[in-house]
């Protein structure tokens, strides 16, 4: 491997330089950030394709890859089932229909993911569908030859296929393949009873997905901007250039574009922006927002269209309609009224205007969200840079009322901790909208990776009107008692396992409730500005603040590809930076002695967390593949780099000397010969040393953030995220010792309802492979539709703009 050395010196610079400790009023030499930008484009090879039996690929790859479900993958039961036996019977009849609704939406999902998703879904649906499993297990090995870990891998393969709803990991956006050979899965498949009673469709599905079910090619490892990576969001003859006039476009018109998708006529020079619907163009009713003042930009024209996605939100809808029977309330009614209209139409406002029901519906017993939410599965934030378009997202949710009570008591406490965060009051919202705050056991959810939630995603809403809080506490459970510690020590080990719940639970209530919630964009909107234009001051250099967010623009518009990630980054520090208030640990029952040792594991496990992340880091294109993991490495460098700046005169002008002060965490790899790395963290320089490191960071990120300052939160930001060899640790090498150790994240088998004579009855699977798979059955499960006929179909009719 080559890598430019001088660069590589001069970013470590630049990072020491952008550590919060600077006297915010100078600014870098023009040489150094441009050394630095180098050196965050310059590619760093680390081949990670695969060989199969029976399969030709270019490269080998260790079986810790990321394109591989390892047979030791874990499938966990999500417990919902002592809160559900708890609900009414309206109650319950409410949370049915949503599930149901949800499922149904989710599949959308599989268009979202990559152009093979929807055929790999119904090709195996239909084959399990038409036999058990224990007769496909014999015919595998009598036909087709498997042995007994090639049939686990293919049990593995589905179910996280089906966990994650598409070929792609929802956590870090890589593919993942079948671990056994291509000839031997196609003999299974030609001799399936599926594909004997309907040869024609099955062949049609089998030969058009065999090859991309299988393919390594670098544009196919990962999602992300063509031609580096895969996406569906635009056709596949988009360029970049077609990206810049596209988000000039949207912006001109001043449209949301949450729920759509781009296609390119290269003849005609014609973009047409398909909205998703049940509608379609030519209905005419409730099109007012598709309307035109003008089409044409910089030569090439736009059209707005509708109807993507259109039997599957028809399906989404007539479960709504019924869960609208059982709602608790009008707020609950007028919510689902909003989304259905959303979902028939297209229209994004009436899907803020539910969202506007939603966060004031307070206190439900079924808490539960519907529709295009998150750009979390970016595709290397691409869309972000673009136009913001989220994936579909839903959940069902019961309220844990005894836990719930701990968060109300936070959310009361709040009005006295957002002073004493690290920024001035005029960054700071003008008052605390208090949100509904609740934990919550999931029921359904379509994503089960995140452990909370704080929605709205609506900039305009969150600041102005509200928005809501949650934890999934069986989430929680789910994941931390089957979790296989890493990269501790045998006390760390300990001492995580008896307070590693009660560690996750504080940092991610203060995550969710204060970071996500805290902060002001300062917004001059139509001539309106809502802060005190002369007398505001930026408190990183004390001069009147000239950067705000203008007319039509978001955080979202204005950070682009930084925005995940740095709204991840900013609410990690906030948990860190508040995890010390003895007011906020007694509300979880943390007192006496136990205090430290909370607050050591809270800040020991963010730097184990900032360690592993690496495994989302791409060699291929020297890009992150998850916004959460990219923000807790940055924290792992913050906190590894603390300098002291001395600010020196010569004849030249300005220079820096940037020198180490502390290295607050010694990661080290101790053991050379098995690779392995000991995460270590001095108690006594937490409070100290590391919460000042987090102090000065937190400002800056907010700073940048309430100012719509992008430019310099890029700088900062991009220089934190590098992974090079040469930095104040060998993270490549770290990186592949990562890869080595890699445990495999659980997956859940969620419970599924239905309704006998009038009740509705809660069915658990078993916590397997062949459960998992066995209860997306249950969750799709509709007398009155062909699923498999619908996702062949609108596949068909999209085909030609991926393949």
């Amino acid at each position: 491997m080559i890598v430019n050395t001088g660069s590589a010196i001069l970013s470590v610079k630049v990072v020491k330089h952008l550590v919060c400790g600077l006297k915010a009023n100078k600014t870098l030499p023009k040489l150094l950030l441009t050394n630095c930008r180098q050196l965050s484009t310059q590619s760093q090879t680390s081949p990670e394709i695969i060989t199969q039996q029976g399969i030709t690929q270019s490269k080998p790859i260790a079986m810790s890859s990321p394109h591989i479900y390892t047979n030791d993958s874990l499938v966990v039961q999500l417990d919902a089932e002592k809160l559900f036996n708890g609900l009414t019977d309206e109650e319950s009849l409410y949370a049915h229909y949503m599930s149901k609704a949800s499922w149904f939406g989710s599949l959308i999902n599989l268009f979202q993911t990559s152009p093979e998703s929807p055929l790999i879904f119904t090709l195996f649906r239909r084959i399990f569908g038409n036999q058990s499993i224990d007769e496909l297990k014999s015919l595998a090995q009598s036909v087709a030859h498997f042995d007994d870990n090639e049939w686990r891998a293919l049990l593995v393969y589905l179910s996280a296929f089906l966990a994650s709803m598409g070929n792609y990991r929802f956590y870090g956006s890589n593919q993942f393949i079948p671990d056994l050979p291509q000839n031997k899965l196609e003999a299974l498949v030609v001799n399936s009873r599926a594909y004997q009673t309907n040869e024609k469709d099955l062949r049609f599905i089998w030969e058009n997905v065999k090859k991309r079910m299988y393919s390594l090619e670098k544009h196919e490892l990962s999602l992300g901007f063509p031609p580096e990576g895969t996406t569906t969001y635009f056709s596949k003859n988009c360029t970049k250039e077609d990206f810049e006039v596209i988000k000039e476009f949207m912006k001109s018109i001043k449209m949301d574009s949450h729920n759509s998708r781009v296609f390119k006529d290269s003849e005609t020079n014609t973009f047409t922006i398909r909205f998703a619907s049940i509608l379609s163009d030519e209905d005419i009713e409730d099109s007012d927002y598709l309307r035109l003042n003008g089409n044409e930009l910089n030569g090439y024209q736009f059209v707005l269209s509708r109807g993507d996605y259109s039997p599957l939100l028809e399906m989404t809808n007539k479960y709504l309609s019924k869960a609208k029977e059982f709602t608790e309330n009008d707020t609950q009614k007028q919510m689902i009224e909003q989304f259905i209209e959303h979902f028939r139409s297209g229209d994004i406002r009436h899907h803020k205007d539910g969202s506007r029901h939603w966060i004031k519906d307070k206190g439900p017993i079924v808490e539960t969200h519907i529709g295009f939410t998150y750009n979390y599965r970016d595709p290397s934030k691409m869309r972000a840079e673009l136009m913001v378009i989220f994936v579909f997202e839903a959940f069902v949710t019961i309220v844990d009322k005894e836990l719930s009570k701990k968060l109300e008591s936070l959310v009361s406490l709040s009005p006295s901790l957002l002073p004493l965060l690290p920024w001035p009051k005029d960054l700071e919202k003008d008052r605390f909208l208090q949100p509904d705050f609740t934990s919550l056991d999931v029921l359904m959810y379509s994503k089960v990776d995140f452990i909370g939630y704080n929605i709205p995603v609506y900039a305009d809403i969150r600041q102005d009107e509200g928005f809501k809080n949650m934890t999934f506490g069986n989430v929680i459970t789910g994941k931390l008692n089957n979790i296989k510690l890493n990269f501790f020590n045998p006390d760390h080990s300990k001492l995580m396992q008896t307070y590693l719940i009660h560690s996750r639970e504080v940092n991610t209530s203060l995550h969710e409730l204060l970071g996500h919630g805290c902060g002001k964009l300062l917004q001059i909107v139509d001539g309106k500005p809502n802060f005190d234009v002369e007398n505001t001051i930026n408190p990183l250099t004390n001069e009147k603040v000239d950067k705000w967010y203008k007319t039509g623009e978001t955080y979202e518009s204005k950070f682009t590809s930084l925005s995940g990630p740095y709204e991840e980054c900013r609410p990690e520090c906030v948990g860190l930076y508040m995890c010390f208030n003895t007011d906020v640990l007694e509300i979880f029952g943390i007192k006496g002695i136990e205090t430290q040792t909370v607050i050591y594991m809270i800040w020991l496990n963010m730097v184990v967390r900032g360690v592993e992340a690496l495994q989302m880091y791409n060699t291929n294109s020297n890009k992150w593949g998850q916004a959460h993991a990219q923000a807790w490495y940055v924290i792992l460098r913050v906190l590894l780099v603390t300098i002291e700046y001395i600010d020196k005169s010569s004849t030249d002008g300005l220079y820096f000397e940037l020198s180490f002060v502390h290295k607050i965490i010694d990661v080290l790899v101790v053991f050379r010969k098995t690779g392995s790395i000991d995460t270590t963290l001095d108690r006594q320089l937490i409070e100290s040393v590391s919460r000042k490191a987090i102090e000065d960071f937190l400002l800056r990120l907010q700073t940048y953030k309430s100012l719509g300052d992008m430019e310099s939160a890029h700088q900062m930001f991009d220089a934190y995220s590098q992974v090079s060899d040469t930095l104040e640790h060998p993270f490549l090498t770290y990186r592949a010792v990562v890869m080595d150790r890699h445990k495999p994240r659980v997956l859940f088998v969620q419970s599924s309802t239905e309704v006998i004579d009038g009740k509705v009855v809660l069915k658990t699977f078993p916590t397997t492979d062949e459960g998992l798979i066995e209860s997306f059955a249950s969750h799709l499960d509709d007398k009155d539709v062909d699923i498999d006929d619908i996702v062949l179909e609108l596949w068909r009719k999209d085909y030609k703009h991926f393949y």
